[in-house]
């Protein structure tokens, strides 16, 4: 039996930390056996929040050094940008011809944006419809999500749905989202999610100094006798009856604890680090990985396109 299509859809802004690995970077690469792995970086969909062009450049090739040192397979897998293939936008606008204002208003983004007084733009408005060409064009059935980001899915099935009912077709499958319960939530050094918005984020590639600096900076709470989140961190990477035995032994020694789980990081982080540092001296390695997935995705939404422009009744030749 041939794998089921999987896509994932990787927003090109700004550098990975733990977070973003134990959350969701480690599930990816683990799924390219089990899947069909479409990975897409998102640059038109990073065009809301970024619009500095060496920025956005230069994080496009992050993400491709980021999944190639933690496993990446591109003979397993296809990664490419979403700008490479016009499909997407192309889909997008055939779907706004069939989508309520409205129905676009109860996204979660749009509400994000308008509760907080936010100027919102076309892009933000219509980020939905977008989202619903990435998934859809590649015959996509499986898109991994945490809870939070499962209306992405629902609003590529209704989609799918109507546009199958408006124009009498079977052009579309319907997606499943596949919904990541044990979703790691790293905490931050402040004690909150890790995130790049609080800048309280662990650099998954950090150098040995930065690791050091960092988890003695986590706060602790001096009324237990472990630090919990310190112990939530390590439980990451060390296995629980070691982890439990250590924090026994040094019970209330909080400083004796962050060194023990700023060396276990150092010692987790330094070979993707070194991995990392070798692939990122060969530029021409990383975009000749985007042009060829580039060319195996189009290949793939071009073939869905011409059904869709058939049905539609564009395609006179």
């Amino acid at each position: 039996m041939s794998k089921k299509i999987l896509l994932s859809g990787i927003q090109p802004s700004g550098k990975a930390h733990i977070g973003n690995y134990f959350g969701l970077m480690k599930r990816m690469v683990e799924m390219q056996d089990e899947y069909q792995c479409y990975f897409f970086i998102a640059d038109y969909h990073a065009l809301n929040t970024i619009q500095d062009k060496d920025v956005l450049r230069q994080n496009i090739i992050d993400i491709v050094l980021d999944y190639c040192a933690i496993g990446f397979d591109p003979k397993k897998s296809i990664i490419f940008k979403q700008s490479d293939v016009s499909a997407h936008t192309e889909l997008a606008w055939i779907f706004d011809t069939i989508t309520t204002m409205p129905y676009l208003q109860r996204a979660h983004a749009y509400k994000a944006a308008e509760d907080a007084g936010r100027e919102i733009t076309v892009g933000v408005f219509n980020y939905p419809m977008l989202m619903a060409a990435d998934i859809l064009l590649y015959d996509t059935e499986v898109v991994p999500t945490g809870q939070d980001q499962k209306q992405h899915v629902e609003y590529a099935r209704d989609t799918a749905e109507k546009f199958n009912r408006v124009y009498k077709s079977d052009v579309f499958v319907l997606p499943e989202s596949k919904i990541i319960e044990e979703l790691a939530v790293v905490p931050g050094i402040d004690g909150r999610k890790m995130s790049k918005s609080y800048g309280n984020t662990i650099p998954l590639f950090a150098e040995d100094y930065e690791i050091e600096k960092a988890v003695m900076s986590i706060v602790t709470d001096s009324s237990g006798e472990r630090p919990e989140n310190v112990y939530a961190i390590h439980a990451l990477i060390k296995p629980k009856a070691e982890l439990d035995a250590l924090y026994e032994e040094h019970k209330g020694k909080y400083k004796v604890l962050k060194e023990a789980l700023a060396q276990d990081m150092k010692d987790f982080i330094r070979p993707m680090r070194e991995r990392r540092k070798k692939l990122a001296d060969d530029t021409d390695f990383v975009l000749d990985i985007l042009k060829e997935g580039g060319e195996r995705a189009k290949q793939k939404a071009e073939k869905k396109m011409e059904e869709v422009r058939e049905v539609i009744g564009v395609k006179l030749y």
